[in-house]
């Protein structure tokens, strides 16, 4: 029998499946973004940071109540507010205490909270107590005070701030770090000082742009006594884009010859540092360093210490390819990313972001000063029913003594609210004596002078703004402290080179047929009697020195680099190019180059198009190479050609059908990349056909020297007298070769001596 679904199933909800994923996928996003992983503007805070303060705060863990276990506000977060791990709501506990990843820690730990070299070797939260610390005060000074909006936690029980009423930019002054979903935060941590200086300049001075700011607010100030050497200009823009980057360099002194690193870029670690540069030395790329010791201890957490092998090495080079190959020097990312007070994640410029958290801080301070006034009036209120109890006391007594309905008698006998009313019935009998009722005159007498400030802060825009400029300048005094990132102009560090600490001499860069490479010492090898493997041949030679790089040109027109120290000894049979480099399986070497960086080359493909290209813009540290020239389709790569003089030098080229170009190499662009212009014209028809003419041979020509055109056994000189009737403009057709000798095997350039002038 067939079994049918129950009714209640056909009647689900049916929507499509990729509605159904976006809309989930949707709202997963919105979830990371706004309530894990960006901070919010007004306390710089995400949701689980905030939730462990207040725990903490409900503990009666405030900074002079005595250390708790760690553990148990771990449980009171996640039972009471924050239904997640125990590790991570841990983790994040951990770096909100220690000192040297937030610049004004918010937890005051003890026992094992990690150290810098290993942030997350903490121990386990059974074995630390922890309890706020007094820069956490900013957060929970006034949220009894009718400034904090309340929503029920995940279970309905209890009620939680949405946001606490920081006093200060939390954000700003210890930054954050978050990945959400599409998007993501770097905040960099800043001085409380600078900072508090530019709140008050922008409190009285609403038009202040971002350069009057930057006066206050020189940059980013991590806990470290690290230098920053971003120049002040990009400081500046990072400020006005919300987005870019800074750089940290670790300060050293010279003890004895020793250089000694004694602060590091933050979230920098000694043992990693150590790691690089031994591993450097063990790869001789530090021949000057003859050791390295770690002497970091509790009383001076960082000292580094580097030995040169000589005190006559040039200490301020070896530092500086310290600072460019190793963490010694640290670049870190900024994007201003955060919840704005529109509750809407944004990047925001320094200028936007101090101007909406002075919004947010106005509406917390006027929140607290209505909710002061209204407990005032509410007092003043039953004080005066008070007041006017005394004044007819003998009544209210008779009242109270003789009616069924006292609180009724009382409200119709003087004019008494329902409050006032019942705070009367509430006196006790001691309190009817005549000193209370002074008390009572006193206290009226101090809330109505409260009240009149009170009401002028609210009632008038300038002394609400020197409120606020109080309050900020007594909390700057108070958590304030020094700049500890100086800001430094540094020159930009240079690692050495491989070929600082190489020996130079000149080498023989030998490949095969097979693309199987390898590097002699000196040049006087024959590289024609060196033995190939069995089906393998000589295709290439090059006479290079030790130091200078080897470019390698494929059959697309892609160069690559090797230096020769890196290649395996003509002893040999040396080693595949594949094993050095990234090439394609179609892939063959054609050429190899080697030059000084500010050479030229020729470079062209026999389709007639070319360009002249520096030797530098072959370079890559690509394994994969780079585009050099494009070559189309069916065409092939032409030998580059050196070239002499940029000025005076032509071009000489010849077609497989025997026509021959002569013209100046000014006419011709240097470009780094490309098809280049068209050396010689080669009409399109001839070029498609199905025996193409195509560019053969391309060679460059000095001044004053007799080209030798070879045809087989015949050759035709041309000196320069004879040369000018095949010289024309780039791009022109050429001239016609004599007959016999326009099938060109090879050009041969002679210069011309002095002595060959003369008798010409």
């Amino acid at each position: 029998m067939k079994e049918t679904l129950p009714s209640a199933i056909e009647d689900y909800e049916k929507i499509p499946f990729q509605e159904f994923t976006r809309k989930a996928y949707l709202n997963y996003s919105m979830y990371v973004i706004l309530d894990r992983a960006l901070p919010h503007i007004g306390d710089g805070l995400k949701p689980v940071q905030r939730r462990i303060v207040y725990s903490m705060s409900q503990l009666g863990l405030s900074s002079t109540a005595k250390f708790k276990k760690s553990a148990r506000t771990v449980g009171d977060v996640l039972g009471k507010f924050h239904p997640h791990g125990d590790s991570a709501c841990y983790e994040a506990m951990v770096l909100m205490a220690q000192p040297f990843s937030l610049r004004y820690p918010l937890i005051h730990g003890q026992g094992n909270w990690g150290d810098p070299n290993d942030p997350k070797s903490f121990a386990a939260m059974r074995y630390t107590e922890s309890k706020l610390s007094q820069y956490a005060d900013i957060f929970l000074g006034e949220l009894d005070q009718g400034t904090a909006d309340w929503i029920p936690n995940f279970d309905g029980t209890l009620n939680e701030p949405t946001l606490l009423p920081a006093r200060l930019p939390n954000l700003l002054l210890n930054g954050t770090t978050g990945i959400a979903v599409g998007m993501a935060t770097s905040m960099l941590p800043h001085n409380l000082r600078e900072v508090a200086k530019a709140l008050i300049h922008l409190i009285e001075n609403e038009d202040a742009d971002l350069s009057a700011i930057c006066k206050y607010i020189k940059g980013p100030d991590f806990p470290t006594d690290a230098e920053i050497i971003t120049p002040s200009a990009e400081i500046r823009q990072m400020y006005a884009d919300g987005k870019g980057r800074i750089k940290m360099r670790a300060t050293y002194q010279i003890e004895d010859g020793e250089i000694i690193f004694c602060a590091l870029p933050f979230h920098a670690s000694t043992e990693k540092i150590y790691e690089q540069i031994a591993a450097q030395i063990e790869a001789k790329k530090l021949p000057m360093v003859g050791d390295i010791r770690d002497e970091s201890d509790h009383e001076e957490p960082t000292r580094l210490v580097v030995i040169p092998r000589s005190n006559k090495i040039n200490h301020e080079a070896l530092v500086d390819h310290l600072f460019a190959s190793t963490d010694l020097e640290k670049s870190y990312s900024v994007n201003m990313n955060m919840i704005g007070i529109n509750g809407r994640p944004e990047v925001k410029n320094l200028l936007t972001l101090l101007s909406e958290w002075l919004e947010f801080r106005a509406d917390t301070v006027e929140k607290k000063l209505k909710f002061q006034l209204e407990k005032i009036l509410a007092r003043l209120h039953i004080l005066k029913g008070f007041q006017i109890a005394y004044l007819n006391i003998d009544h209210v007594i008779q009242i109270i003594r003789n009616s069924d309905t006292p609180k009724k008698e009382l409200i119709r006998a003087f004019d008494l609210s329902q409050i006032q009313a019942t705070a009367i019935l509430e006196i006790r009998l001691r309190q009817l004596a005549r000193l209370e009722e002074r008390k009572i005159l006193s206290e009226i007498k101090e809330l109505e002078t409260q009240r009149k400030i009170l009401e002028k802060l609210l009632g008038s825009k300038k002394a609400f703004k020197a409120y606020m400029i109080e309050e900020i300048r007594s909390d700057a005094k108070k958590y304030g402290d020094k700049r500890r990132s100086p800001i430094r102009e540094r020159k930009e560090a240079e690692a050495f080179s491989v070929t600082d600490v190489m020996d130079i001499e000149p080498v023989t860069v030998i490949l095969s047929q097979n693309g199987w490479v390898r590097s002699a010492k000196g040049h006087d090898i024959d590289p024609s009697k060196v033995k190939f493997k069995s089906g393998d041949n000589l295709m290439s030679f090059l006479r290079t020195r030790s130091d200078k790089p080897v470019v390698f040109l494929d059959n697309y027109g892609r160069s690559y680099v090797l230096f020769s120290h890196a290649l395996p000894s003509a002893r040999s049979n040396g080693e595949p190019l594949t094993g050095h480099l990234s090439l394609q399986p179609d892939t063959s070497i054609q050429f190899m180059l080697s030059q000084e960086k500010n050479d030229h080359f020729l470079m062209g493909s026999d389709n007639g198009y070319g360009f002249i290209i520096k030797f530098s813009d072959f370079l890559t540290t690509y394994k994969n190479g780079k585009a050099v020239i494009s070559i189309k389709n069916g065409f092939n790569l032409l030998a580059p050609e050196p070239i002499l003089d940029l000025e005076t030098d032509r071009i000489v080229a010849v077609t497989n059908q025997g026509q021959l170009l002569i013209f100046p190499i000014n006419q011709l662009p240097k470009l780094k990349k490309g098809q280049g212009n068209k050396i010689i014209n080669i009409p399109k028809k001839q070029l498609n056909s199905n025996d193409p003419e195509k560019l053969k041979l391309l060679k460059i020509l000095p001044l004053n020297s007799n080209l030798v055109i070879h045809s087989g056994k015949h050759f035709l000189r041309l000196n320069p007298g004879n040369q000018i009737d095949y010289t024309g403009m780039r791009g022109y057709r050429g001239k016609k070769l004599p007959r016999g000798y326009q099938v060109v095997d090879k050009i041969e350039i002679i210069p011309i001596k002095p002595t060959d002038e003369k008798s010409l």
